[in-house]
């Protein structure tokens, strides 16, 4: 093996991290300080299970607590440039100021917060100079942890406000004062939900499930024809259900994945490209789902457990396409899978730690019982610690239960940050009502005689929508990226559809712009993940950003259909069990032919011509109707049949 095909070190690892997630360019601490910082990430951890457990507070306090708190160690935990984080234990005199400036105004609206209530649009002086240092001083927080191009969206907005006529005033008192800026929904959200399933996140982390997990993956397809990428697909999607960095998931797992992809015959670039499309389908992922699936279930009013069942089918078609042109180009290449006694065997290994398993499985019982998202949190903890005990090597030692609290706050602060200043964008379109103006634009275009006549408007509709989802998910976190587009296009979408006759479930809208929100993620030219990859692969990142976008063929189809096809969520009243068992067997298949024709591979190399009629009878069979999964299936059967005789041939030739 080749010393870059060696699974790289944990700095190496960090410094990738650092270079393509902001939230990774936090400061060390060693000692005395060390022990201080982890002081203050554990009262911080204290103070939200109390509040969730045992401490009721009017909600404008509770938000403003959340932020002010996470706001302070913000400024702690983030320098104000990249190379400062070269420095052990330091902390420059002018972050404490602003640490402590920063976190001031939401302390002071939570301690006169029914005062400032009463006197609504009545500030003060000292209301306005508040609101102002609080906005100013999370702008700069969110330029360190998140980064510039969100600041640029939300500056955008408070510009056209001003040019709208509204006073510094109201806009302050908007932003700031009410309960549709800075601490909405977004922030509602996470102080509430997210905050508790982060949290959880963490705890399972160290308790050493990441691992089993990828163990387990190797158990099933290490041994298989190009077995390491089918590796990283499974043990990605099973890593989702407890995490949805894209950036995080790829440098964690690809470390250890992509080398041995490499090693065993894969390419750099595709190597690298399996491992950020499969890290960045965890978003995808129920029951966390990046955890802009609890976002969503506030911003419609659907139960949170509807949202999560819906998106199950569509996320198993994501990872089952990357799967299989992972598979047929291994096949495609000749490769080989592991040894089989360098691997584990799945079942001593389940039945040695699939306890670790169980902490999710209460969390999905307890709500599918109907307990809120916040009381299944809190069990699926306090369960990863109690099982933890079982054996030796699993077991919460002082120092993993620190190290758990302390990196849930830390995983929590860049997620708050990025919904604070989502909700300055709400908070704007809300005041001016720029949100109806867009859509009314939007809709002169869709309702252009031409897309009318040939009943393609709700299609011009949904593209720009994705465009505009890719384009501002290029440097905007997941959950930003959908309240801010959940906001203005999801609205669009639903309405284009009213003026045409046709039902779009909201669910599906907002489905449709979380999920081009993600592929922002592996999409050109941005691609982070695609870029944090290609730098462990040590090959171009541009290659292997246009190979991801192929890989995440799934994700850029599958939106359409359920949007024309709602029965794919499979939480539509009217939809009947064959309906289920159609769709899923039909758009399985049809994500057979898809992946074959993009890979030019089946049983054995496809023709040009054949390629273009897999891709199109796929492509039918994805959307689930009768006629068009008859004529996918007769398709996609004619051209199996025609690659068995063509492989038996093949070998009747060679004997």
């Amino acid at each position: 093996m080749s010393d870059i095909d060696q699974p790289i070190s944990e700095a190496e690892a960090a410094k990738i991290a650092a270079q393509f997630d902001k939230e990774s360019n936090v400061r060390n601490f060693t000692g005395v300080p060390d022990i201080l910082m982890k002081a203050v990430l554990s009262l911080f951890a204290i103070y939200i299970f109390a509040v969730t457990l045992f401490i009721t507070l009017p909600e404008q306090v509770r938000r403003c607590v959340f932020l002010g708190i996470l706001i302070f160690i913000g400024y702690l935990l983030y320098p104000a440039r990249k190379r400062m984080t070269e420095r052990v234990n330091y902390i420059p005199w002018y972050d404490f100021i602003l640490a402590v400036l920063a976190a001031l105004p939401f302390f002071y609206y939570a301690l006169n917060f029914e005062a400032i209530v009463v006197r609504s649009f009545r500030l003060t002086s000292m209301d306005i100079y508040m609101g102002i240092i609080g906005i100013v001083l999370l702008v700069e927080l969110c330029r360190r942890v998140v980064g510039i191009p969100i600041l640029v969206v939300v500056a955008g907005f408070i510009t056209y406000a001003f040019i709208s006529g509204y006073s510094l005033r109201r806009i302050i008192h908007q932003l700031f004062y009410t309960t549709e800026g800075v601490i909405g929904t977004p922030i509602q959200v996470a102080s509430s939900f997210i905050v508790l399933f982060i949290f959880l996140a963490s705890f399972l982390e160290k308790s050493g499930i990441a691992k089993f997990f990828i163990d387990l993956a190797n158990s099933v397809a290490g041994f298989t024809s190009g077995g390491p990428a089918k590796v990283s697909v499974i043990a990605s999607a099973l890593l989702a259900l407890i995490t949805g960095s894209s950036v995080g998931n790829t440098v964690a797992s690809g470390t250890i994945t992509i080398p041995t992809m490499k090693k065993i015959g894969y390419k750099p670039h595709f190597a690298a490209a399996v491992e950020a499309t499969a890290s960045t389908g965890g978003q995808l992922m129920p029951p966390i789902m990046g955890a802009a699936a609890f976002l969503m279930a506030e911003m419609t009013a659907i139960p949170y457990p509807v949202i999560a069942l819906s998106a199950l089918f569509p996320a198993v078609l994501y990872f089952a396409g990357v799967f299989l042109m992972v598979h047929f180009e291994a096949k495609k290449l000749g490769l080989q899978g592991l040894p089989k006694d360098q691997l584990p065997r799945f079942l001593p290994l389940f039945i040695a730690k699939g306890y670790l398993f169980l902490p999710i499985v209460v969390l999905i019982a307890l709500m599918a019982a109907g307990k809120t998202p916040a009381y299944a949190a809190c069990f699926g903890i306090l369960g990863a610690v109690v099982l933890s005990f079982i054996r030796k090597d699993t077991r919460f030692s002082r120092k993993t239960f620190v190290e758990a609290v302390t990196g849930g706050t830390r995983n929590t602060l860049s997620v708050a940050i990025a919904c604070a200043m989502a909700g300055n964008v709400v908070g704007i379109v809300s005041m001016t009502g720029i949100g109806q103006k867009l859509i009314g634009q939007i809709l002169i275009i869709v309702n252009n005689p031409f897309f009318t006549a040939t009943g393609t408007s709700l299609f011009v509709a949904l593209f720009f929508t994705m465009i505009s989802c890719l384009v501002l998910g290029l440097g905007i976190p997941t959950t930003a990226n959908y309240v801010i587009m959940a906001t203005i296009t999801a609205p669009m979408v639903i309405r284009t559809g009213a003026e045409l006759g046709i039902v779009v479930p909201v669910l599906a809208a907002h489905m449709f712009v979380f999920y081009f929100g993600i592929m922002a993620d592996i999409t050109p030219p941005v691609a982070l993940a695609g870029y944090a990859a290609s730098a462990i692969a040590k090959c171009d990142p541009m290659k292997t950003a246009f190979t991801s976008t192929k890989l995440a063929i799934a994700a850029y189809l599958v939106p359409y259909m359920f949007i024309f096809n709602p029965h794919m969520l499979l939480t539509q009243t009217d939809t009947t069990p064959i309906q289920v068992i159609q769709i899923i067997i039909t758009s399985l298949i049809g994500m057979f032919a898809i992946a074959a024709a993009l890979e030019g591979f089946m049983l054995r190399k496809l023709a040009l011509q054949w390629r273009l009629l897999a891709f199109a009878a796929g492509f039918l069979l994805i959307d689930p109707r009768f006629w068009t999964d008859f004529i996918g299936v007769g398709v996609i059967a004619l051209i199996v049949v025609i690659q068995v005789l063509g492989k038996k041939r093949e070998i009747a030739a060679q004997a």
